[in-house]
């Protein structure tokens, strides 16, 4: 119906850019804690949450797009994967804050 492909896993190469992705968004709006918290607390239900987001394609698809909620359904069924988009948001904002840190430390310089 939607020409959706639901059975394909992603490559490690596809499932990495999009943890990324979704990593770099977070930092970037400095929703680390929030973000964090979140994935956590409900990283029982995640696999709940990928079937969800299957029912609600019909609705929602059209405004995200159909294969990137099947691709988000792919990463939330694995609870594995919650850990590893937790482990790559604490690692940018890690960098992010030493960076900060060193630019800040130049200024005091001059």
């Amino acid at each position: 119906m939607f020409n959706v492909d639901f059975t394909t896993p992603l490559t490690e190469e596809e499932l990495q850019s999009k943890l990324d992705a979704v990593a770099k968004e977070i930092v970037k709006r400095g929703m680390e804690l929030p973000a964090v918290l979140m994935l956590e607390g409900h990283k029982p239900l995640s696999f709940l949450a990928s079937q969800g987001l299957v029912m609600g394609m019909p609705l929602l698809g059209p405004f995200v797009g159909h294969q990137k909620m099947a691709d988000l359904s792919k990463i939330l069924a694995d609870s594995a994967n919650i850990d590893r988009l937790v482990t790559r948001i604490e690692e940018m904002s890690a960098e992010r804050d030493e960076s900060q840190s060193k630019a800040k430390k130049k200024q005091e310089k001059k």
